[in-house]
């Protein structure tokens, strides 16, 4: 029998990094896909492994619990359920990037990679980093605008605790973040001359969602949603003008 070419491209989300930017992203990947019909929207598979170990954690030597393992066995779940594409909600999770991609046998997207681009397409010289300490320590978000020749700032000590205590000590546990004190990691990162900030964590996407933050912010999950569904073949809708004009 001839085989025929696959029409629709199956996406596999490997989620629960945390469960609740897991939501988001397929909620997003949902709104910003063009369709008249159910059938017009990606076909998907949700993986949400809440219990892999924390990835911060181990990024900072606090946990010898390896994520990696628990992420391969996933991301090889979801080929065998007939993924073509695997797509991780989380930032920090791409500290492992590199070892995963190589394991498997369908193209991961990468958030930081496609961010970096974005934000460097947009115009910005210098860009503000808003994630957990993981990311940050790791030199993810770094090493990539050094590629690209992007000026980078990470919030200084004090500043990066009151981003990790809303991120993990509110969105994480389901309560609200205190705006008050976001507002002032970001005034402090505008001090530091940069013009564009990027909200480096999924967990900050949520903040996003409820509040309206303005220009100078790029949501990286929004970032990863704008280009899972190209490479899905999928047309997208509703993002900004700035985001539809990006050449994928």
């Amino acid at each position: 029998m001839q085989n025929l070419q696959k029409k629709n491209k199956i996406l596999g989300i490997l989620g629960g990094l945390g469960p609740m930017a897991t939501v988001y992203f397929y909620e997003m990947l949902t709104e910003h896909t063009f369709a008249e019909r159910d059938q017009d929207h990606i076909d998907m598979i949700i993986s949400s492994r809440a219990t892999t170990p924390d990835r911060t954690a181990f990024v900072l030597s606090e946990s010898d619990e390896n994520p990696l393992p628990v992420m391969q066995e996933e991301a090889e779940k979801l080929i065998s359920c007939g993924a073509d594409i695997i797509s991780i909600p989380c930032n920090t999770a791409h500290y492992f990037y590199d070892a995963l991609a190589p394991m498997l046998s369908v193209p991961m997207v990468n958030i930081i990679y496609e961010t970096v681009r974005f934000a460097k397409s947009s115009g910005a010289k210098k860009i503000g980093i808003l994630a957990t300490e993981g990311t940050v320590r790791s030199g993810a978000y770094e090493k990539v605008c050094a590629e690209m020749g992007v000026g980078y700032e990470a919030p200084d000590v004090e500043y990066q605790k009151m981003l990790s205590d809303i991120i993990y000590g509110e969105i994480k546990q389901g309560k609200d973040a205190d705006m008050a004190k976001f507002a002032d990691v970001c005034r402090h990162m505008k001090e530091k001359g940069c013009e564009r900030l990027i909200l480096g964590c999924t967990e900050l996407s949520l903040i996003a969602k409820k509040h309206s933050l303005g220009d100078d912010f790029i949501d990286s999950l929004e970032v990863l949603a704008l280009k899972t569904i190209k490479m899905c073949g999928k047309t997208p809708v509703g993002f900004s003008d700035e985001m539809m004009k990006f050449v994928i």
